[in-house]
């Protein structure tokens, strides 16, 4: 069946959602709205209200949202359609017919639920027979309780290429076969996947059984120490979360969830009391699966073993999300002690070590700091040249502006604090009969400071790059973070050359005179005031500065050097023309991002103090905190 947007409103405004809910649970009259203490978490201070006109509820303990739909689905434990089908016959609406295509996929999904259901039940049965006897010793000297086993559903595959076809001869083999438990082979014979395996069952948010992961007893050469289905009709691993079923009702009350490696970690977890873990199976997290965990919580916890490939899971993980980064959504990290998993963590040093550990995660802008400065030693200018083109990459791959401006200013910050570290002041050097005094601190010569006023002056202030060279006059203590950026100007970039030499000269007048400001009455040329940029304008405080100065320097300093990587591409495309040709088309579209960005940046126009107390203006409608200040999705 097709159920329209439209209909699902009609539905809605035919029910009146607090008599619903007064069907089963306690609620009270407040004001326009209903208030009470919530289903779906144990309170004793009501945080739980309902809305009829907006028709929605919303608790502020635990953030559990939804509609009439999804209370019948989530508090009620209905399937949707059964939903569907109840809430219509109350508002004395026709249900959609359906849908020929959808209903016989739905048909086909049904009884391929039946398959798996069955299958369920038959390797729990093994594990207690005699042809499980070894796994159940094996999975009871892990340290898994009873109560886990049957939580969980932990059973048993034998080792017979044709035991789950006799077990389950009731339906046909094809079914077998598109659940991914057997394997077709190219001359149609089949056999069973699993064989003499410990099963876990995989489940769908509703709790069916809809895949299966399979261990073995002991670690052999060539074959899988995990095996999981392949992606079925029932079963698509990028957007499944092993455990989402009982994690999830679990987040709403602890306000976290914990994403670890695989399946046993969960059950490790579980056992231990931390109900609201999850795992991806067998890849690293996808972005549909981050969506799922970003509707549980605003920052989920990555908890990863403490080893090289926990590592880079982290970062892989951390590379998926930087482009879907928005306002209060992000990951935080937690890294295990090396060589260990969450169940070994637990079995030596308790649940109180899980617990010390979740409660200080790392931030995913502190993971990735640590990760690139930690990647390779930084001997040498190139080194440290490498780890900021490292970190900028990263950068640029954040699709929010706003949250990308902060990262490009707080990494560039920590860049410039490890490999420019403040020196100490030059000590009274130790007079010997053949040494001299200590040298007099240089100032900046009449040549430079010539040349950078120049580059100040007149109409050139309307080019970019003559205003980051005044904003650099202005905030000199910047100069020597941006150094490899300048430098690497100035080679593709003739013309600015001479002004970003003068610049280096400046910085270093700084360093042993010990200023940290430049005027006219020292001497130093005084740059222009330009309200078009943060860096130029009076009274900018000093972050907002060095933030958009830190934008301007990169984007004059990449765009030359992407132009020369283009020239480059070209001039090998006869020994080389399809890796060439990938080469350019990646290339232009970076050349083009940076040409949009530098055309936005020279656009930028200081708001007047009007504008500014105009757009601070939050109405109280927007900050209150009950529910009528809130609105569906």
């Amino acid at each position: 069946m097709t159920i329209t947007p439209q209909w699902k409103d009609e539905l809605r405004a035919r029910i009146t959602l607090s008599t619903v809910i007064l069907r089963t649970d306690k609620i009270t009259k407040a004001g326009r709205e209903w208030k009470g203490c919530c289903p779906f978490h144990d309170e004793k201070t009501p945080s739980f209200y309902v809305n009829d006109q907006k028709q929605f509820y919303h608790c502020f303990g635990c953030g559990a949202h939804g509609d009439v739909i999804s209370w019948m689905t989530e508090q009620r434990g209905l399937s949707f359609i059964d939903a569907i089908k109840e809430l219509a016959a109350e508002a004395g609406m026709e249900v959609p017919a359906p849908d020929p295509v959808a209903a016989k996929k739905a048909e086909k999904r049904a009884s391929l639920i039946d398959v798996t259901t069955d299958a369920q039940e038959w390797f729990v049965d093994n594990l207690r027979g005699a042809d499980g006897r070894e796994a159940l010793e094996y999975l009871q000297q892990r340290g898994l309780k009873p109560e886990t086993l049957r939580e969980f559903g932990f059973g048993y595959a034998p080792e017979s290429k044709q035991a789950l076809n006799r077990a389950l001869a009731r339906y046909d083999e094809g079914m077998l076969v598109d659940t991914g438990m057997r394997i077709r082979t190219d001359d149609g014979t089949t056999y069973d996947r699993f064989r003499g395996r410990v099963m876990l069952p995989i489940q769908d948010t509703r709790g069916r059984v809809i895949a299966f992961g399979g261990r073995i007893l002991q670690d052999r050469d060539g074959l899988a120490k995990y095996l999981n289905s392949p992606d079925t009709p029932l079963f698509d691993k990028g957007r499944t979360l092993y455990n989402l079923h009982r994690a999830a009702p679990a987040s709403r009350q602890t306000g976290r969830v914990i994403v670890v490696e695989g399946y046993m970690d969960v059950v490790a977890l579980a056992q231990a009391g931390f109900n609201d873990a999850v795992a991806p199976l067998g890849t690293a997290l996808t972005e549909m699966q981050l969506e799922m965990l970003w509707r549980m919580v605003e920052v989920p916890v990555l908890c990863f073993d403490g080893d090289q490939a926990g590592q880079r899971a982290a970062m892989r993980a951390i590379g998926r999300a930087l482009p879907m980064l928005a306002p209060m959504r992000s990951l935080s990290i937690v890294r295990l002690p090396s060589g260990m998993d969450p169940d070994d963590l637990i079995n030596s040093q308790g649940r109180g070590a899980m617990e010390r550990l979740l409660a200080e995660p790392k931030s995913m802008l502190d993971t990735l700091w640590e990760f690139e400065r930690d990647a390779q030693p930084l001997e040498s200018p190139e080194a440290k040249a490498g780890l900021k083109a490292r970190l900028m990459e990263h950068v640029d791959t954040i699709q929010d502006r706003d949250i990308q401006s902060l990262y490009r200013r707080d990494l560039l910050d920590r860049f410039s604090a490890f490999a420019y570290p403040p020196r100490k002041p030059r000590e009274q050097a130790k007079r010997g009969p053949w040494q001299g005094a200590t040298a007099v601190p240089k100032t900046l010569s009449a040549g430079a400071r010539a040349t950078l006023q120049k580059a100040m002056a007149g109409g050139q202030r309307s080019d970019l790059l003559s205003a980051v060279i005044a904003g650099l006059v202005r905030h000199p203590d910047e100069i020597s973070g941006h150094s490899e950026a300048l430098i690497r100007l100035a080679r593709h970039d003739q013309n600015a050359a001479p002004a970003i030499e003068s610049l280096i000269e400046l910085s270093e007048t700084l360093d042993s005179g010990g200023q940290s400001a430049i005027s006219a009455e020292q001497g130093y040329p005084a740059p222009p005031v330009d309200n078009r940029y943060t860096f130029l304008r009076e009274g900018t405080p000093p972050g907002e500065a060095r933030e958009e100065l830190a934008e301007a320097v990169s984007l004059l300093a990449h765009k030359p050097a992407l132009e020369a990587a283009m020239a480059a591409t070209v001039a090998r495309f006869e020994d080389d023309p399809e890796g060439s040709f990938a080469e350019q088309a990646r290339l232009r579209q970076q050349l083009t991002t940076v040409e949009e960005r530098l055309k936005a940046f020279g656009r930028k126009r200081a708001a007047s103090p009007a504008d500014r107390d105009r757009n601070s203006v939050v109405s109280d409608s927007q900050t209150g905190e009950t529910a009528d200040n809130l609105e569906m999705d």
